[in-house]
């Protein structure tokens, strides 16, 4: 049956999981349901695991080589997923996306810099920007009816700033679950092109979308432009979830911006990919369509599930309407306690973690990230324990 791989409730503590293992570490206790860090709690494809214990076998781990057949595999989900063309001298690897935007930050801004993020967003831009002696620009995100739009004016008005170098964008957006429409892609292109802003388009959850919604890989929208300075970041790290073996693309088109980068990461010590993430990551592209197809549908009736609980059962909590990716944005607001307060007593009452929004920026106040990639019989006992603390204020 369609889906039935994906109810398999696996053991995951004993791992070296930092979902799992470091969850009492992370938040003082070792008896939490694990609902936070954006990792799924599914087996990947049996051609993936098929694969990596195939290379374990041969016993020899020296240094990768011979890229080839991976940079061909990301070329082609490229065109057949996306019907997007992209040249394998494009694509450089690193050890994870966020590795890729300190590598692309320190590139192309000196310290003092500025760089646009469209908050609330994953955590690490804050960082990534930061660590590399630069200055945030904060494009706050406008929500409206539970959906959340860019501030286009706002954004016109910020990328002005002489010191603003980059535009950091999230697509599909982690955590509210926006996937861009090509409208508010080419608006975002126009204002880069105007006030010559490099566009860092993070699309590590590009393949993650639900009926109705497909990523428009930037690329697609930078042609139509004829808007050069874009870089991609992507990975089958959360699309396969094997995100531990860290292994990501960044495929920069423009010539002179790519030798620049790969000159950062050559003086960073970054050179040759893990070599089982090269051969999973190939398995992947190459044979996980069927697997991720069924994977998406999963991922689509697991967030239906959420709104109808919400709905049934705790009705002052509401999920923002998403588009796509396995993170539910959760409204805590009607309950008129504080994301720290009521994140407090989901941990000592409900015994479940969820992330505060308030990692996400200052207009995280009042929301919670929830993690529905997991089966449904785990989504639905997490929910019973936020039910649990909601339901007694």
């Amino acid at each position: 049956m369609t889906g039935a791989r994906f109810d398999q409730i696996i053991d995951r503590t004993g791992t070296h999981s930092y979902k799992w293992d470091d969850v009492g570490e992370v938040f003082g206790s070792n008896e939490l349901l694990p609902m936070w860090v954006a990792d799924m709690d599914f087996q990947s494809p049996d051609s993936v695991i098929e694969a990596v214990v195939e290379r374990a076998q041969h016993g020899v781990y020296g240094y990768a080589g011979d890229f080839d057949g991976y940079f061909n595999s990301v070329k082609d989900w490229f065109n057949k997923r996306f019907n997007c063309k992209i040249e394998k001298d494009w694509i450089k690897t690193t050890p994870g996306v966020v590795p890729a935007l300190n590598m692309a930050v320190r590139t192309y801004t000196n310290p003092g810099d500025k760089v646009i993020i469209q908050s609330p967003v994953y955590p690490p831009f804050f960082n990534v920007v930061r660590n590399n002696g630069c200055h945030v620009i904060n494009n706050e995100l406008i929500e409206e009816k539970g959906k959340y739009y860019i501030d286009f004016e706002d954004l016109d008005k910020k990328a002005s700033d002489s010191r603003a170098k980059i535009l950091m964008l999230c697509s599909p957006h982690n955590p509210v679950g926006r996937v861009w429409s090509r409208e508010e892609l080419k608006k975002i292109g126009e204002i880069c092109q105007k006030n010559n802003l490099i566009l860092i388009s993070d699309e590590i959850h590009g393949d993650l979308t639900f009926p109705g919604n497909n990523n428009i890989p930037y690329f697609k929208i930078m042609s139509e432009l004829n808007f050069n300075n874009v870089i991609l970041c992507t990975s089958p790290a959360k699309t396969f979830n094997v995100a531990g073996l860290q292994t990501s693309s960044v495929i920069i088109p423009d010539q002179c911006l790519r030798s620049s980068f790969n000159n950062t990461l050559e003086a960073n010590g970054f050179s040759k990919p893990n070599i089982f993430g090269l051969i999973a990551a190939e398995s992947c592209y190459n044979y996980g369509e069927d697997w991720l197809d069924e994977l998406r549908e999963y991922l689509y009736q697991n967030f239906l599930f959420i709104e109808d609980y919400l709905k049934n059962n705790i009705p002052a909590l509401e999920v923002t309407k998403s588009q796509g990716t396995y993170l539910a944005w959760l409204d805590i607001r009607k309950t008129g306690k504080t994301t720290k307060e009521i994140q407090k007593l989901l941990v000592s009452q409900g015994k479940v973690a969820l992330i505060p929004g308030t990692k996400f920026g200052p207009n995280g106040e009042g929301f919670l990230r929830l993690n529905f990639g997991c089966p449904q019989k785990q989504l639905h006992q997490g929910l019973d324990r936020i039910a649990k603390v909601i339901n007694s204020l």
